[in-house]
């Protein structure tokens, strides 16, 4: 059995899922959606010339497809006349080594033995389960994946998990189990007039920061990029200038991909520099944040709570401290799996498929050296 990733997996699953819904594969209907606006519908912009024009492009013929798309072949033809879709554990020596294209498969394996091979759909928004294997880097071929899908669907669960944070409902959640109200209950609090600071202004924290402005915040954020932002940032500074800003947020948002400059960077000098009183709020990817570091600052009320939609690791085991903390909210890796975020899954997967084979400009190109 080949070892994958819980995030593939997941990710796999939930396109799955949403396609056989999609294609009425339960009454036996084959259904092809219409893909015209998917770049409008999804907010993003195609790449700046047609997949045509790169080197080593020409129409494809055979794509490998991930073994838990393997019911929906019939479904993703259509968006594909005349190519092989092939389900990955199906396929000869011969196929694999003649493969154009894969959809949600990037193992070093394949990357081997497929010499040809000049686009990889992933399957999910975070890419370094790909981008980790060196001859990606060294062959370079296209690299898409699933960003922005899920950003309003996640957007949405962080500003959830803010108001049960400030409003303490995790508290009085468990006091309705035990039946019982304390007398002297923990202060409640707004988020009307609150400084929350977003790093990585991204899909994800872009939609976070038109959330949370509409609800009266002040707006502050990072981003690797550039200082560009939309009118309801406040103030958009660069990932050196993370320590200054922290100190002023009464709320920090991880949304940033994970690359080697994210890695562990929430860690206890990061936790030393927010202020008495202030949240965590987690859901780019676990390995960002040190889990013994941040358990120690809620222990300690170093900060005042947290929440994770993310954690390292993942699952989480057990006998992790983070279970205990009443101070924090967990959730598993749950926060962009809606019927909104199925629907643009969906979309995008199948216009992309649609644009490769046409050799049209491809939607949500990946930057493999950064990762995003």
């Amino acid at each position: 059995m080949r070892t994958r990733g819980l995030l593939q997996r997941r990710a796999a699953a939930v396109i799955l899922g949403a396609l056989l819904a999609a294609a009425g594969v339960a009454g036996g209907a084959e259904t092809v959606a219409p893909a015209a606006s998917a770049a409008d519908s999804l907010g993003l912009q195609p790449s700046a010339q047609p997949v045509r024009a790169r080197a080593g492009w020409r129409p494809p013929r055979i794509i490998l497809v991930d073994a838990e798309l393997h019911a929906l072949l019939a479904q993703l033809q259509p968006s594909a006349p005349g190519v092989k879709l092939i389900e990955i554990s199906a396929a000869t020596a011969r196929e694999v080594a003649a493969a154009d294209a894969t959809l949600g498969v990037c193992s070093a394996a394949v990357l081997e033995k497929a010499t040809r091979l000049a686009w990889i759909q992933w399957l999910a928004a975070g890419v370094e389960g790909c981008t980790r294997q060196p001859l990606l880097h060294q062959r370079r071929p296209l690299l898409t994946n699933m960003q922005r899908v899920a950003a309003p669907s996640m957007a949405e669960h962080v500003l959830g998990m803010m108001l049960a944070l400030s409003h303490r409902l995790d508290y009085f959640m468990r006091q309705q189990q035990q039946a019982h109200w304390d007398e002297d209950p923990p202060p409640l609090a707004d988020l009307e007039g609150k400084t929350v600071l977003i790093v990585g202004l991204g899909g994800i924290g872009t939609e976070v920061a038109r959330r949370a402005h509409a609800l009266g915040m002040r707006v502050i954020a990072t981003r690797a990029s550039s200082r560009a932002g939309p009118d309801y940032v406040s103030y958009v500074g660069l990932p050196e200038e993370l320590p200054k800003l922290t100190r002023e947020a009464d709320f920090v948002v991880n949304c940033t991909p994970l690359t080697p400059q994210t890695t562990g960077i929430f860690d206890r000098s990061f936790f030393a520099t927010m202020k008495p009183g202030a949240y965590f709020l987690s859901v780019g990817r676990g390995r960002s944040t040190v889990t013994a570091d941040l358990a120690a600052a809620l222990s300690s009320g170093q900060i005042a709570g947290a929440a994770l939609d993310v954690v390292d690791p993942e699952p989480l085991p057990a006998d992790s401290p983070l279970w205990h903390l009443p101070n924090l909210i967990i959730t598993p890796h749950v926060s962009g799996n809606t019927p909104v975020s199925d629907e643009q899954r969906l979309t995008l997967l199948r216009e992309n498929l649609r644009r490769y084979v046409a050799g049209d400009p491809m939607l949500a190109v990946v930057d493999i050296e950064r990762g995003y």
